[in-house]
């Protein structure tokens, strides 16, 4: 069995360089450099992407979504301060913690949304005795008022009626009805003992 040879330093430096300079070209509109870019660089940002992300077809995703930045960046690559291969990798590696971290909030999302929106369990016979000794409550409270007190607040908030429609199912002057309903109500309060 022969053993694949190992690229001397030489050609592996060469080929770096090649897609530095390259990757300089992309950033002036170069398509021909930016195939040079991808054909070199895209195992290497694929295989990364998927070691992070695991699933197959969002590393292919992000992997193109990372080529595209590229492409879109390429202006802001400087050959001084690291390799193209650096720097792609830096990229692809940002891009595919920010899916992580993107899914992983999508589930949290998920999980809140679900829990609020489960049902809580309902006891009908305890909302139905609540509902029934709060009405109890407020027709004892009511009693203490005066009628007209009474008479006001039962038209505004068991009849819905507007306090302009109230002065005049009553024949009173708007300015007594507003009277009315405001000393009623605190005089319900009281008595119901709510502040």
């Amino acid at each position: 069995m022969q053993s694949v040879p190992e690229p001397s330093p030489v050609t592996s430096s060469r080929r770096a360089t090649d897609v530095d300079e390259a990757l300089v070209r992309v950033a002036g509109g170069d398509r021909e450099a930016f195939a040079v870019v991808y054909d070199a660089l895209s195992a290497r940002v694929f295989g990364l992407v998927l070691r992070v992300l695991v699933d197959r077809s969002q590393a292919e995703e992000v992997t193109q979504e990372v080529f595209v930045d590229m492409w879109r960046k390429a202006r802001s690559f400087d050959p001084s301060r690291g390799s193209a291969v650096g720097w792609s990798l830096a990229l692809a590696h940002s891009k595919a913690v920010d899916r992580v971290r993107s899914s992983q909030a999508q589930r949290d999302r998920d999980e809140r949304i679900g829990i609020r929106d489960s049902a809580a369990p309902f006891d009908v016979v305890s909302e139905t005795v609540d509902v029934k000794v709060e009405g109890d409550r407020v027709r004892a409270a009511l009693a203490t008022l005066t009628d007209a007190h009474r008479e006001a607040i039962v038209l505004a908030y068991f009849g819905g009626l507007t306090q302009t429609e109230i002065a005049e199912r009553l024949d009173a002057p708007l300015g007594t009805v507003k009277t009315r309903l405001r000393d009623g109500m605190i005089r319900l309060r009281a008595a119901l003992g709510v502040s």
